[in-house]
């Protein structure tokens, strides 16, 4: 079993062998939840697809095709190398 320690501002630092178990990274989120008798569960956000989606879209951004990308990342590469 591994422990943890509450600091004054209530934080826990999980520990390493629980984070690299669980794949858990700075910045994730985790869910909790306390049954009827006081047991706490911890668990992993899980994150789907539909979380993802658009989250590199801005405001006022145009947005593009794949053929477009690929056409723009092509003549980035043309002109940074010189090539023709």
């Amino acid at each position: 079993m591994a422990t943890a320690t509450i600091t004054s501002k209530g934080q826990v630092t999980i520990p390493k062998k629980i984070r690299d178990k669980l794949g858990l990274q700075a910045g994730d989120h985790l869910n909790f939840d306390i049954d009827s008798e006081g047991k706490i569960a911890i668990q992993p956000e899980k994150k789907d697809t539909d979380t993802a989606f658009g989250i590199l879209q801005r405001d006022n951004q145009e947005t593009l095709t794949i053929e477009e990308m690929d056409s723009g990342v092509a003549e980035y590469f043309k002109k940074k190398y010189k090539a023709e």
